[in-house]
């Protein structure tokens, strides 16, 4: 049986960071501080350590607002 010439031709990869659209990498980003920012809120609460709390919340508010702006980049065009 004959081997396809590239067998991942229908697949897109990114080799580097900077392949990603710059909309893609604030939603990615606004996403990881999000999730940080809620780790971050709940281990404040369990250690019962406010500062910790607040900051989780204002990096979870944040990465909102982050991947928001992605998404509407998205929706404009990049």
């Amino acid at each position: 049986m004959p081997r396809p010439d590239n067998p991942n031709k229908h697949f897109k990869t990114f080799k580097q960071e900077g392949d990603m659209k710059p909309s893609t990498k604030d939603e990615v980003k606004g996403k990881f501080h999000e999730v940080k920012g809620k780790i971050k809120e709940k281990v404040g609460k369990a250690t019962n350590n406010p500062d910790l709390e607040n900051e989780g919340t204002n990096e979870k508010t944040a990465g909102k607002v982050q991947k928001k702006i992605g998404q509407v980049e998205k929706v404009l065009g990049d």
